[in-house]
């Protein structure tokens, strides 16, 4: 029988599930590792939902690029939130089943066989194995914590090749928690446009910063608007991962095409799910910000008991629910860590180089989780560290 197609091969399973493979006989285990709100989506956002399904308005197929009173809402919120405007309110934007998805319609219609995108390293590991997908090369250019693991700039200039199709960039960015810098993004808006390259920005956390930090959106630059295609996703901000609501915006002739191959492979967003979202926007943002204040609690204690913990290191992230810890001065590389902490302390951490080579001494925690499991986690790993 014949085999399977090519990509397949690039498409594998997360070095995360041996983990979790390795937990499932233990007890009393606590997990930093999924990366979602432990909250639930507020009820007025469920009550949109319901209210759409009991006057039929999310009974029937939705258009493929998404409600047009949702289309509108984002278009909205981004030209608040980025300070940009965009030329039409809803034929800029396309909704789509989570940002992941409005990244793939972006790639499928800018990357070509052959092409070239570089990616962060480290960073979120779908992205590599996504260009993959189109028979395309990521090319990874290292992040340090010096530069808030942002690219290194001359490094990122030597990587652009005639075949160079795109940059992406993830500010704030998993697994890291940095932020790209204004004169960081000027410098990456002149490479764009000197070598007329497209640029992905996945902003999915762009609501999550701390410290009076701002994810600025490298679309905000001029002559970056049009080369730019903006990803982001309601899952974050108002806990509805399971909701699958994302969005993209882009110059109306990318969007045309998003929502072309929309219609050849989902069809569209769940109707009921996309009213929902129209009222995440148009709601009150009380519960979002509780949520803030709540995980800004969680990073300040994980940067500040961690970086007591004679041996660990820990990046004070600028946005996102993620801290990423230095373990090299345990002798360890962090897959070493992340085993040898998860057998004696029964505690779960993603192993760095799951991001990229440039994460081999780290692991990530995510500390989107109550604080008395996060204290207890912490108080476990500072235990084995004492007695290792």
């Amino acid at each position: 029988m014949r085999g399977l197609a090519s990509a397949e091969k690039y498409v594998t399973n997360s070095p995360i599930r041996k983990l979790f493979n390795k937990a499932a006989g233990m007890t009393d285990v606590i997990a930093f590792t999924v990366g979602e709100p432990d909250f639930n989506t507020p009820k007025y956002i469920v009550d949109a939902a319901i209210e759409s399904l009991k006057n039929g308005k999310a009974h029937h197929y939705p258009p493929n690029a998404g409600i047009n009173e949702l289309r509108a809402a984002v278009t909205k919120e981004t030209e608040k939130t980025l300070g940009v405007k965009f030329g039409d309110p809803i034929k800029n934007a396309m909704i789509t089943c989570g940002g992941m998805e409005a990244l793939s319609l972006a790639f499928h219609v800018l990357v070509d066989p052959g092409d070239e995108v570089i990616l962060g390293d480290p960073s979120y590991c779908n992205y590599s194995r996504m260009v993959y997908i189109q028979h395309a090369t990521p090319v990874f250019v290292s992040c340090y914590a010096k530069d808030n693991f942002c690219f290194d700039l001359e490094a990122l200039e030597k990587a652009i090749t005639p075949k160079t199709k795109a940059i992406l960039i993830n500010s704030p960015a998993n697994p890291t928690g940095g932020i790209a810098g204004v004169e960081q993004l000027k410098r990456i808006a002149e490479l764009a446009i000197k070598h007329d390259l497209y640029v992905f920005s996945d902003e999915v956390y762009n609501s999550l910063t701390y410290d009076g930090n701002k994810a600025v959106s490298i679309a905000s630059l001029p002559g970056m608007l049009e080369r730019t295609v903006i990803i982001n996703s309601f899952s974050k901000k108002y806990a509805m991962c399971g909701w699958r609501v994302g969005y993209a915006m882009a110059r109306e002739d990318i969007v045309d095409a998003m929502s072309r191959f929309q219609e050849n492979i989902a069809s569209g967003v769940n109707g009921s799910a996309q009213y929902a979202a129209v009222a995440a926007l148009e709601g009150p943002q009380d519960d979002f910000e509780e949520m803030l204040r709540q995980y800004t609690r969680r990073r300040n204690l994980v940067v500040e008991e961690f970086n007591r913990i004679p041996g660990l290191k820990c990046f004070a992230p600028q946005g996102t629910f993620y801290a990423f810890i230095d373990v090299s001065g345990t002798g360890m590389d962090g897959n070493q860590f992340a085993e040898d902490v998860l057998e004696k302390a029964h505690v779960i951490v993603v192993p760095g180089d799951t991001f990229g080579t440039e994460g081999k001494k780290y692991v990530r925690l995510v500390f989107a989780t109550g604080e008395d499991r996060i204290r207890e986690g912490i108080r476990r790993i500072g235990k084995y560290m004492e007695e290792r």
